[in-house]
């Protein structure tokens, strides 16, 4: 299949994938690799560039998974069953309930099998864009005995730091460059290991394969062992390392017109396990927005806006809430055209005691500014003045750590209807986002053949 881009964008390492529903989980995504006009050269030298796509599997179909996550009593999408490195994973067949009749599942002879083998030559350096389309998953990935040297994050320069974990959630991408200088005569294990949950799923296995070593010889050592799942220390530490490279900055605007604070929830609400912003969980309206606005259909949604913050002097953070409050909405949130908006995103405690997770935030139609990120509930009045105001970083994902805020600033200068959700397949599923409109004046005529759903049936003309 081919597609068509029309793209002016900044050179780098970017994705596409559905988000109807939980098609993304069910496998419509890819990557999207942006080149450098000629004549231009990037801050960094390599020999060779490979692309590489970590993932999460599911032996259930996502209409099973969604069914669950509605249902009452709750059915939560549990743990994956594999972790997939460039489409290739692992599965403990003794684990299966029900023993299978297809003589091709758990076949360790089939070359179906074989795990993803990156062949390398020794001394070359080698650009990996590594991108993360887990349904639930944030990852570490690492190459035994070598270390990797962040450059690009999101499609943007990053000021070069080395890791030997990289730790990657679901939307981002990173390209690392990584130098084949290690004993040349064996073969070495990748591998990717759940971080942020308490996983039970075995770990993602590949093999950084030296040439010319046959490429099913295994490493001669076992995979490096995986990071502490619950330490968050080092994973917020990466997060506060990013930071634009020197030559490629562009510095954010110094003041923000409109401030909003988003806090994450989960909730109950009438006998549906949700999750909400300020507590109201998203749903998507039969009419798409772009055309309800275009076309003033007002009744296609709730015109009332959503909140821009929640109570911010009695709510504890670190404790579970009824949140008898919360509701259903499909609001959105009206930006004034190229003003400057700033996002809070509040983490809190679960439904669950002693308990606050991970989530990768994504804005459509967008790079934003990271300010910074912090521990505890957001201080309005002091947490500002320790913004990185200097040389952060521009994304277009975002991990809020547990019981801990990020801060963000971005320009409204994108006419259109832009969601802003968390990237967890069943957290969005689930009400986990929001929807920003600026501009709208600008967009210009909708073409008929988009037409067909709710209220713009009738504007449909063949």
């Amino acid at each position: 299949m081919t597609f068509q881009f029309f793209l002016n964008m900044q050179p780098g390492t970017y994705l596409y994938h559905a988000h109807y529903g939980m098609q993304r989980e069910a496998g419509l995504y890819g990557s999207i690799i942006v080149a450098l006009p000629d004549g231009q050269s990037e801050p960094f030298t390599y020999d060779y560039d490979r692309n590489i796509i970590l993932n999460d599997w599911y032996h259930k179909s996502t209409y099973e998974q969604a069914a669950g996550l509605s249902a009452i009593p709750f059915q939560w999408v549990g743990e994956p069953q594999s972790l997939l490195i460039h489409g290739r994973g692992r599965f403990n067949c003794s684990s299966l309930t029900i023993p299978t009749s297809d003589t091709g599942v758990c076949n360790t002879t089939n070359p179906d099998c074989a795990p993803f083998r990156l062949i390398v030559v020794p001394g070359k350096t080698y650009r990996l864009r590594i991108s993360s389309l887990t349904a639930l998953s944030a990852l570490s990935f690492q190459i035994e005995g070598h270390n990797m040297t962040v450059v690009e994050a999101d499609g943007h320069y990053v000021e070069p730091f080395v890791v030997q974990n990289l730790f990657i959630y679901s939307g981002e991408t990173y390209s690392v460059l990584v130098k084949a200088d290690q004993d040349p005569t064996r073969n070495y294990w990748i591998t990717s290991n759940i971080v942020s949950r308490p996983a039970n799923t075995t770990p993602g296995l590949a093999i950084f394969n030296y040439y010319p070593n046959h490429p099913r010889r295994s490493p001669p050592t076992s995979p490096p062992a995986a990071p502490v799942w619950n330490n968050s220390r080092p994973r917020i530490a990466q997060s506060q390392a990013i930071k634009a490279r020197p030559g490629y900055i562009h510095p954010p605007p110094l003041l923000s017109d409109r401030v909003i604070v988003f806090l994450n929830t989960q909730n109950r609400i009438n006998g549906n396990v949700r999750w909400s912003v300020n507590n109201v969980s998203f749903t998507l309206p039969h009419t798409p927005y772009l055309i309800a606005l275009k076309e003033n259909l007002t009744h296609a949604f709730d015109q009332n806006p959503p909140p821009d913050g929640y109570d911010f002097v009695n709510y504890d953070i670190f404790k579970e809430q009824e949140n008898k409050n919360a509701t259903l909405g499909n609001g959105i949130y009206r930006l004034n055209f190229n003003s400057t908006v700033d996002i809070i995103l509040q983490n809190a405690n679960t439904m669950t005691k002693n308990n606050s997770e991970t989530h990768p935030w994504h804005l459509h139609g967008h790079d934003f500014w990271v300010l910074g990120y912090g521990e505890g509930k957001f201080d309005m009045f002091n947490d500002p003045r320790k913004y990185n105001l200097v040389n952060p970083i521009m994304k277009n994902t975002v991990p809020v750590h547990p019981y801990g805020w990020t801060a963000l600033r971005f320009k409204a200068d994108n006419p259109g209807a832009w969601a802003f959700h968390c990237h967890i397949e069943s957290h969005f599923y689930m009400g986990m986002g929001v929807v920003f409109a600026e501009g709208i004046e600008k967009v210009g005529n909708l073409p008929s053949s988009i037409m067909g759903c709710g209220e713009t049936q009738g504007l449909y003309r063949p």
